[in-house]
């Protein structure tokens, strides 16, 4: 007998369930971490953390098949948030990579069991050169766990596979864990926006930790006229730059009073705009950029300010002047 038809909008509906049984059972493993934390795993936790900061070497995470792809990622997570890490693969330890880990580093091993054969050679290595081993098992009685330092038991949970096989939720865990460890060091040595610009020097991250004087137009580029200059004046100084705006600065000190722009323009136009003196249209205490912002800054006042353009000041100055293609240029918006 033929299997009754499933139509198109059925198996979008089963797909959309499927999906949210999906984010449930891993959301509730999340959730039953953060328990687990509020309870019996924060002194772990605590003493995980100041394991790895106290360690002169290296974070070494490793683990087997899912758990070492969690493990990469975990490693890569630490080494750009401050913590020196890599992730060494348990089979290839056993065959020379264990010379890659000193006795000044901490092996963080991630294995749900806590019985993966693989790492056997590397937890014996561990323990025969005393370099700290932290755990992370949900098995507080596995060999892994037995064998640790520190052991970070993971509570149960059940996979979001309906077979309750497939590693999903659990996977789900361990990453949220690595990512809790890494966030409590990086807060706890006071690592920065301008920190992780080092370490992270590429693509749009690394281009929103950019300075404003990174990208911002300076000497005769930026638009300027004096207080008591006539609007015709300024009008060719704002058409001449292309910026949108001209500055207007203080005759005697060359202070930033104000800016016109083109909003301004619609707002006071009339017969006589052109014989206005530039006091009389300007914006007075408008937005202004430090050269020691960071780009992201930058995008982030122009977007809640709703302008296209900045003037840098220096001690109330103007030194640069910054336009929203120039972040776009820089790939930061």
């Amino acid at each position: 007998m033929a299997e009754p038809k499933v139509s198109g909008g059925q198996e979008r509906r089963l797909e959309i369930e499927s999906a949210l049984r999906t984010l449930e059972a891993e959301a509730s493993g999340i959730s039953a971490l953060a328990a687990a934390i509020r309870d019996g795993l924060g002194a772990p936790l605590v003493a995980a953390v100041a394991m790895i900061q106290r360690a002169r070497g290296r974070l070494i995470v490793t683990g087997m098949g899912k758990s070492g792809h969690i493990g990469r990622k975990i490693a890569a997570t630490f080494a750009s948030t401050g913590t020196p890490a890599f992730f060494v693969h348990p089979g290839e330890a056993s065959h020379g990579d264990l010379g890659m880990i000193t006795a000044d580093d901490v092996i963080m091993a991630l294995s749900w069991s806590g019985e993966t054969v693989e790492l056997k050679d590397l937890i014996d290595y561990s323990r025969r050169f005393r370099i700290g081993l932290i755990a992370v098992t949900a098995q507080a009685d596995s060999a892994l766990a037995q064998a640790a330092d520190v052991v970070l038991v993971l509570p149960q949970a059940r996979e979001a596979c309906p077979h309750n096989l497939a590693p999903t939720t659990s996977s789900l865990m361990q990453l949220a864990l690595g990512d809790v460890l890494a966030i409590a060091l990086l807060e706890s040595r006071g690592f920065t926006a301008l920190d992780y610009r080092m370490l992270h020097p590429g693509g749009r991250l690394g281009a929103m930790l950019k300075f404003v004087r990174d990208i911002m137009h300076t000497g005769a580029a930026v638009p300027l006229v004096a207080l008591g200059t006539r609007m015709s004046e300024a009008l060719v100084e704002m058409s001449t730059k292309s910026f949108g705006c001209v500055g207007i600065t203080d005759p005697g000190g060359g202070a930033l009073l104000g800016v016109i722009t083109d909003g301004d323009l619609r707002r006071h136009m009339r017969p006589d705009l052109l014989d206005a003196r530039v006091e009389q249209v300007m914006t007075r205490a408008p937005k202004t950029l430090r050269a020691d912002q960071l780009a992201s800054e930058a995008l982030e006042l122009f977007n809640s300010s709703k302008i296209t353009a900045a003037i840098v000041i220096d001690d109330g100055e103007p030194i640069g002047i910054v336009h929203l293609h120039d972040l776009l240029r820089a790939g930061v918006a």
